[in-house]
């Protein structure tokens, strides 16, 4: 089975990828360490004076976790899925499909390079809440495999995405409408045991939510909901949306014109 894979064609997909994002990284990395020095300085430093505790920790301890989440996620999903949309704009997947990789090297080399955006992102903005606030971190390990596994995660929903997506505004709707209101809503800035037991029980339907929880455990040891759900609601998510991705990719639909 290994023996069938082109490792060389594989790897340098994966270099593409990893070395795209790392080039422009004035786009892909700056503004995700300055939104989140700007989140912890305005959110953290003057909301802490009205919120001094959250489950026994400040609560400038208790947003990083959640916005180191949201580097994560956000961009893992955004380099898959600007990616793949722009090579089908410019024409430049009929040189990809011709080249000999099957969809399972094709997949995992854009999978890789959005997991490797993620996890640069999230622990950077991690480090950053260390150096201003002095971000304990309870479980090290698996802090590190939690970011890796959603980065992966969202690297396959991006995937999944620039593939379906025909156009920029798509894309954008899909992440304005979708994305970015789930991770809002997912606890980066609260505990949801500070709402209503009706807006509790639509928290637990969101997804992000236990991507926040999880990693809030594994950073400084507060979780509103067991961990143990968090990390196996990451791994069957991961799971579907990679074998989703992969799919999609190996069936050619929205990008065999």
């Amino acid at each position: 089975m290994t023996s069938r894979i082109n490792w060389i064609g594989l790897w340098t997909l994966i270099q593409r990828e990893v070395g795209r994002f790392f080039s422009v990284y004035r786009q892909t990395v700056l503004p995700g360490l300055i939104s989140s020095t700007l989140y912890i300085l305005v959110f953290g430093f003057t909301l802490q004076r009205r919120i001094s505790e959250i489950d026994g920790v400040s609560y400038t301890l208790f947003i990083i976790p959640g916005l180191i989440m949201m580097n994560t996620l956000t961009n893992a999903s955004a380099n898959t899925s600007s990616s793949m949309l722009q090579m089908k704009l410019l024409q430049q997947l009929p040189d990809i499909l011709t080249a000999p990789l099957s969809s399972l090297e094709l997949s995992l080399a854009y999978i890789i390079g959005g997991t490797v955006r993620g996890t640069v992102n999230g622990i950077l903005v991690m480090l950053l809440g260390m150096v201003l606030v002095g971000l304990p971190i309870q479980h090290p390990v698996l802090t590190i495999g939690f970011i890796i596994l959603v980065s992966w995660c969202f690297a396959s929903i991006g995937l999944l995405l620039g593939q379906l997506a025909d156009t920029w505004d798509q894309l954008a709707m899909l992440n304005n409408f979708f994305l970015t209101p789930l991770s809002f809503l997912g606890g980066i800035f609260y505990s949801i045991k500070m709402l209503p037991d009706w807006a509790q029980t639509i928290s637990f339907i969101n997804p992000i939510y236990y991507m926040i929880n999880g990693i809030r455990y594994a950073t400084i040891g507060v979780y509103d909901s067991r961990p143990s759900v968090s990390f196996l609601m990451a791994a069957l998510m991961t799971i579907i949306f990679t074998a989703a991705a992969m799919l999609l990719m190996r069936s050619g639909r929205k990008i065999k014109q």
